[in-house]
């Protein structure tokens, strides 16, 4: 397995940075879509996410890493030694097993997406199983797309009903499964390729923008590690390595506070004023506000919401929700500062 670059060596991309370490914290808040030029990071930083993610307890053997815990959500497999009769109990052999951050490649077909009959012992042994695709793979874990906005409609179509259900249905070649398939859905890609369907951009929770760094100072910081990891992979994600463990240790223990982060009536409101005043569609702008900045509040140590908390969030929440203007050709992130100010100045 190839050697990722360590998220923590990471620099010039802070907006990117702090998004991704978000949904780390709560996956709930459905995702990232970095969009951005060439050559910025964007892969990079995504595929590091890694670093960032403690092991999860799964069911041993299970194909689609079940939780013991949820019952609720088992798998074909596991549920009958989950489910069993009142009074009946059965111990669970479980084991630790990394987060997944499943790639999916643009020319990947169907049947490697949803998954399909396994031929080779359909054939060798007439046996009739299901062989499971990058959903199952991605279950409890990160779906990555990148030059998402050049994905295939009916890939977007399938993506967009999964995503939705949490759950993926095969039905073909005699079989008919349904598996738990929750995954966090990120994506990246350069705009000026191609727009994203408006239905699958409003699966993203939070949309950053990357551009290439202006300061010289930090374009070349950002040269020299490229070059040193190059040189050495190994060697030097060894040396980043405590970083890296720093990193974890407060996305755990962000997790641990997240439950009990107070949102007051006050910043409820607040948030609900910002998206009707943005006309954002729906309520899942205000959801995704709420979820979001709960996480930042734990991330950064606090019991409660702050207005400096929504002040960060808005924009990575809100940029990719907003109706395009024809008379107002401001960033969508500056027309959601603007706003906000406007609103906290009243």
């Amino acid at each position: 397995m190839a050697t990722t670059f360590p998220f923590a060596a990471i620099v010039g991309q802070d907006e990117m940075t702090l998004a991704i370490q978000i949904v780390a914290i709560d996956p709930s808040i459905g995702g990232v879509l970095v969009l951005g030029d060439r050559g910025t990071g964007k892969s990079t930083a995504v595929r590091a996410l890694a670093d960032l993610l403690p092991p999860i307890q799964v069911v041993k053997g299970c194909p689609y890493k079940c939780d013991p815990k949820n019952p609720a959500q088992a798998c074909p497999v596991c549920r009958p030694q989950m489910n069993l009769p009142s009074g009946q109990t059965r111990k669970l052999q479980t084991e630790l097993r990394p987060v997944s951050v499943v790639d999916l490649p643009l020319g990947a077909t169907e049947d490697r997406i949803v998954g399909a009959l396994d031929l080779e012992k359909a054939l060798s042994q007439g046996i009739k199983e299901f062989a499971p695709g990058l959903l199952a793979q991605a279950h409890r874990g990160f779906l990555y797309i990148d030059e998402v906005n050049l994905l295939d409609d009916h890939l977007v179509d399938l993506l967009i009903d999964v995503a939705a259900s949490g759950e993926n249905l095969v039905e073909r070649e005699g079989l008919s499964i349904r598996h738990p398939a929750r995954f966090v859905l990120v994506g990246s890609g350069n705009p000026e390729e191609g727009e994203l369907r408006p239905q699958l951009l409003d699966r993203f929770g939070l949309s950053v923008q990357v551009k290439t760094p202006q300061d010289i100072a930090l374009r070349v910081q950002v040269i020299k590690r490229r070059d040193a990891f190059d040189k050495d992979p190994s060697a030097y994600k060894a040396q980043w390595q405590g970083e890296s463990d720093k990193l974890q240790k407060r996305i755990v223990k962000a997790r641990k506070l997240l439950e009990s982060v107070v949102v007051d009536d006050d910043m409820l409101t607040l948030c609900a004023t910002l998206c009707q005043q943005l006309g954002t569609d729906g309520l899942r702008a205000e959801l995704t506000l709420l979820r979001a900045t709960r996480a930042l509040a734990a991330m950064k140590g606090s019991k409660t919401v702050k207005t400096e908390h929504l002040t960060a969030i808005a924009p990575l929440a809100l940029r990719h929700r907003l109706r395009r203007n024809p008379l107002d050709d401001t960033d969508s992130g500056q027309r959601v500062n603007r706003c906000l100010q406007d609103i906290l100045a009243r």
